[in-house]
């Protein structure tokens, strides 16, 4: 039997920490039946050495990881979106583009390493955290029936998976 494909765009401020991981972490996690994408309101320009260091640790390839706008997404020649989730609590203020195809979304905020400070080692960790807390999200996501939930039920699972810590 053929799994459907689901196509899912993280979106965060800048695109360069959060919503980069998200993309990089689904892209392994899962595939086959899901492709994600990343892109920011106001991207910053790069992505955060940081985050592509914690990735290639990782063995996340990040080759084309980049920072981008999301009005990328919102073309007619734009990948058709299924799911799209904000990770970071500015995002998900901001009065989003009108994606084609009426994708389901939620908010699965989660604090920004770039911010932390201290010893390098404990700006590590936090970057370490978020990583952490993205993946364990994404996990629950992938393993949903979603072919076997009605909208409303899975509506309320997308929700329930950003309230994940």
């Amino acid at each position: 039997m053929n799994q459907r494909h689901f196509n899912v765009l993280f979106l965060c401020t800048g695109n360069s920490i959060r919503s980069i991981m998200a993309e990089a972490i689904l892209n392994r996690e899962g595939a086959g039946q899901f492709t994600g994408f990343s892109a920011g309101s106001h991207p910053a320009g790069e992505v955060d050495h940081r985050a592509l260091v914690l990735l290639k640790t990782l063995n996340h390839p990040t080759d084309e990881c980049r920072s981008k706008s999301w009005d990328e997404f919102a073309k007619p020649d734009a990948p058709a979106l299924d799911f799209v989730f904000t990770v970071c609590d500015t995002a998900a203020d901001e009065v989003c583009p009108v994606w084609p195809g009426q994708p389901m979304t939620a908010h699965w905020g989660v604090p920004d390493p770039k911010y932390h400070d201290g010893p390098e080692a404990e700006v590590a960790a936090a970057f370490a955290d978020t990583y952490r807390m993205l993946a364990s999200r994404i996990s629950i996501f992938v393993n949903l029936p979603i072919a076997s939930l009605d909208r409303m039920t899975l509506q309320k699972r997308l929700d329930d998976i950003g309230k994940q810590g």
